[in-house]
């Protein structure tokens, strides 16, 4: 277990050409957060394809188990010891149809969160996930969630009940979110006594111009860093465990939402 945990919340405007493309370009980014000396990379809901539900009429949209299409970026978190953690839409083995993050440990085993609050056209593509993915990350307990996600307030609770220290939403907000993205992850890591990490989309989407705004929350609701922009952007950060201890000890643990 480390004191310090240093992460890089990924701001990602796709590549158009698909995952191959997408892939090779979060190899030069996971690349540029090792030069910040990063362990724990995080991409945006998506990050492979973009938010383009139409393209997934195309099974090469679709990223697979062991998917050799990822292959360079196991390598580079094998080489850089970083843990990245990536956004696509995933078929299981069984057929399941899944909006994921894909978290790739350096030791080349994988772990997957699916996305349990579904909204729109995502409802009638994908099978919702069942609640809070945990993953390890040296000795920090880190919560993956995905974009609406972070709008259901007991998502984060179960997650901070389950022993989350960082709580990181990979998503798509937009122009005009902004003051939402700013109560969701201030309240999240407030009211939960834990860090909050948000990967936000760039560019533009069928869904809209991308509100920018990446980046880290302490457990007192304020944000750490973000981005300064609304394109693609690595936003470093350095979360000391004793920030934590501070508010946990006067809450009486990670849930228990007393003021500041």
């Amino acid at each position: 277990m480390t004191d310090t945990l240093p992460v890089a919340a990924i701001q990602y405007q796709p590549l158009d050409g698909g995952i191959t493309a997408n892939a090779a370009e979060h190899v030069r980014l996971i690349e540029d957060a090792d030069d910040h000396g990063a362990r724990l990379v995080v991409f945006p809901e998506l990050s492979l394809t973009g938010y383009r539900l139409d393209l997934l009429k195309d099974s090469d949209s679709w990223l697979m188990p062991d998917d050799e299409r990822l292959g360079d970026v196991r390598e580079i978190c094998r080489r850089t010891g970083i843990t990245a953690v990536v956004g696509a839409a995933l078929r299981e083995s069984d057929g399941a149809a899944r909006l994921a993050s894909v978290a790739i440990h350096p030791d080349g085993s994988t772990e997957t969160a699916f996305k349990t609050h579904l909204h729109g056209q995502e409802q009638e593509l994908f099978m919702p996930g069942e609640g809070t993915t945990l993953i390890m990350v040296d000795g920090w307990t880190i919560a993956l969630a995905l974009c609406f996600d972070t709008s259901v307030p007991a998502h984060a609770t179960d997650a901070a009940a389950a022993g989350a220290d960082v709580y990181c939403v990979s998503a798509l907000y937009t122009r005009d979110e902004e003051h939402r993205l700013a109560l969701h992850l201030g309240a999240r890591a407030m009211d939960n006594r834990m860090f909050t990490l948000l990967a936000n989309l760039g560019g533009r989407s069928p869904l809209g111009d991308s509100c920018g705004l990446s980046g880290l929350w302490g457990p007192d609701g304020f944000a750490l860093k973000q981005a300064a922009g609304t394109g693609t952007e690595v936003v470093p950060c350095i979360l000391q465990r004793s920030r934590l201890a501070k508010y946990r000890k006067h809450s009486g643990g990670p849930s228990g939402g007393a003021a500041v």
